[in-house]
């Protein structure tokens, strides 16, 4: 029964890293959970610190993948920096809307703040259109690299467990 929750929560956390909700962390706790409530350590505590590590590697690049394809592709340092800060608020904004709206906000605010922070460096709008569509491939990137991270916990708690 354990393990059959167990596999549930992953699923459910892979789901999660897609609509930019943390699944990551979600994950990470099931596999605590499961391996304070399984008698025997299934788990591990090595394996646990080492998924924990590769969580917050993920979150990182999440982070900054964005500001740095903004930078990329043409973009000023304030451009880079708004485009992390308004990816975290759009993600914030379109929190209430459910399903897609963080995934749907985060894109959106690294766009609008990579736009708006090149055009207040002096760049033409279409400079700074170009840095801001930057900032949304780096989004997409970044989004991309998390779930396959995600995958890749989720797939070594779940060989974990079995054993």
């Amino acid at each position: 029964m354990a393990f059959s929750l167990l596999v549930l929560g992953l699923i459910i956390s892979v789901i999660l890293i897609v609509l930019g909700m943390p699944g990551l962390w979600i994950m990470i706790a099931s596999a605590i959970t499961y391996t304070l409530v399984v008698p025997g350590r299934p788990i591990g505590w090595l394996s646990i610190a080492l998924i924990t590590g590769l969580g917050v590697f993920a979150e990182f690049l999440e982070f900054t993948l964005s500001g740095k394809y903004a930078r990329k592709y043409g973009g000023s340092k304030r451009a880079g920096w708004a485009a992390i800060v308004g990816g975290v608020i759009g993600a914030m904004v379109g929190f209430p809307v459910p399903i897609i709206g963080p995934v749907i906000g985060a894109f959106a605010g690294s766009f609008i703040g990579a736009l708006v922070g090149e055009m207040s460096v002096g760049s033409t709008t279409g400079a700074a259109t170009r840095v801001a569509t930057g900032a949304i491939l780096g989004r997409a990137v970044s989004t991309a690299m998390k779930l396959g991270i995600g995958f890749g916990i989720a797939v070594w708690i779940f060989v974990a467990a079995m054993h």
